[in-house]
């Protein structure tokens, strides 16, 4: 993986896209979104995750966040996949799932393909983190990661979609807490 596309400066804000392998639609069901939402709270409380945006798509999950001093940004992009990797094939596993089989049979297939990954590979490598330099360019990421369930079709205004900031942003309570873009 091109090193242009990680996470270098400590200080930077950073967009980044994580993707389930495939594009698989893996976060239609609110089980699955839970454990998302949880881990990034808890990443935001333990792991110093600065969280200034984010939206759960079906197959991807948008941020724009940084490191609170003396924390990773990469080191945090590792473990969150590892856990929510871990916790969502135990749900897949253990839950109804009328996909069962098939999303096993996907991830079985990934983790195959590399020598990182034992059983199963839910998430793709990489998160292409693209460092916010300008305010401009950090307006243009907001606005795309807030509009991502309106050019879906989910809903029809941004801060109506439960699991993104775009409510914080129109002065609603989120989900998760944001620190706020200037």
């Amino acid at each position: 993986m091109s090193d242009k596309y990680r996470p270098h400066d400590p200080e930077g804000i950073y967009f980044l896209t994580m993707t389930v392998v495939d594009w698989v639609d893996l976060f239609t069901r609110g089980s699955y979104k839970t454990v998302i939402v949880d881990s990034l709270r808890y990443c935001q409380q333990q792991k110093g995750l600065v969280l200034y945006a984010w939206c759960l798509m079906p197959s991807h999950l948008h941020l724009i966040a940084g490191a609170a001093a003396g924390h990773s940004l990469s080191a945090f992009l590792r473990d969150f996949k590892k856990h929510t990797n871990r916790k969502l094939l135990h749900r897949i596993q253990y839950e109804p799932e009328s996909r069962r089989e098939w999303l096993l049979h996907r991830f079985a297939f990934h983790a195959a393909r590399t020598r990182r990954v034992q059983d199963y590979k839910l998430w793709q490598d990489g998160s292409h983190a693209v460092q916010l330099l300008t305010p401009a360019f950090a307006r243009q990421k907001l606005e795309y990661i807030h509009h991502n369930p309106v050019a879906d079709l989910t809903v029809a205004a941004p801060e109506h979609y439960l699991y993104s900031s775009a409510a914080n942003y129109a002065g609603q309570a989120g989900l998760l807490p944001i620190e706020f873009l200037d």
